[in-house]
């Protein structure tokens, strides 16, 4: 009883004020140019404000795994809304978001999605959706980028990861660049999907060794998927993957 007055009287009146200050900074100051280093610091503030207000304390394991400077398809399993300040906060490379095109025309979330680089996909017609993915691969190759995506395409409602979708296979293996797979373990404890309840809670980030989209192709994308889930799994059970 307590926990739930605490989240509707303190943690999602909080949340929603850092999301909607540290929103408007990020809108205002792209008006005056695209700043990567500034845009990062902001998003991972505000990632480690929230969770500090959700009473999250994360653990990050296999940073290692990274190379500083390489750029990687990241793909996560997701429980909760809590797994996105998660991401913000720890993730040891920059990234941009692969998120759906009609979020263009949501006022400020749209606006910084736009200016700041994030990819997006239209999926108004298969044909629009192969061409707005090829793109988005043309832009990860050539821009260097990193991009996040939650590869069962919604939250989990149960806890259990569901079966993962080709988006990021296609995107390793038309843009050359490898998967890093990482498994989000706790946030469904400290918010589960559907729910408004925060319990504070202790949630782990765990990072595998990077898969190479070499000898895969759009044909054989489901094999490749299917590697990406079984990795994304074993870290769920195991530190180590």
């Amino acid at each position: 009883m307590l926990g739930r007055l605490r989240s509707r009287l303190f943690t999602i009146p909080a949340a929603s004020l850092a999301t909607a200050v540290l929103i408007s900074t990020a809108v205002v100051t792209l008006v005056f140019g695209y700043w990567a280093r500034w845009q990062e610091w902001l998003y991972r503030l505000w990632g480690g404000t929230v969770l500090f207000i959700f009473g999250a304390r994360v653990k990050v394991r296999g940073a290692e795994n990274l190379t500083p400077g390489s750029n990687y398809v990241i793909v996560s399993n997701h429980l909760s809304l809590v797994d996105t300040p998660v991401m913000f906060r720890c993730l040891p490379v920059p990234f941009k978001f692969l998120a759906k095109h009609e979020l263009l025309k949501v006022p400020f979330i749209g606006w910084y999605l736009k200016r700041a680089g994030h990819l997006t996909v239209d999926r108004a017609s298969l044909r629009s959706s192969i061409t707005s993915m090829n793109e988005c691969a043309r832009l990860i190759r050539e821009k260097h980028l990193s991009v996040l995506i939650f590869a069962e395409g919604t939250r989990s409602l149960t806890g259990e990861m569901q079966p993962f979708k080709e988006g990021a296979a296609y995107l390793s293996i038309q843009s050359g660049v490898p998967v890093a797979p990482v498994a989000l373990v706790g946030t469904w404890d400290v918010l589960p999907a559907k729910s408004a309840h925060f319990m504070p809670g202790d949630v782990e980030m765990r990072i595998g060794t990077p898969l190479s989209p070499e000898g895969y192709t759009l044909k054989t994308r489901g094999a490749f998927t299917a590697l990406m889930e079984e990795r994304v799994r074993a870290l769920m059970t195991d530190p180590l993957g």
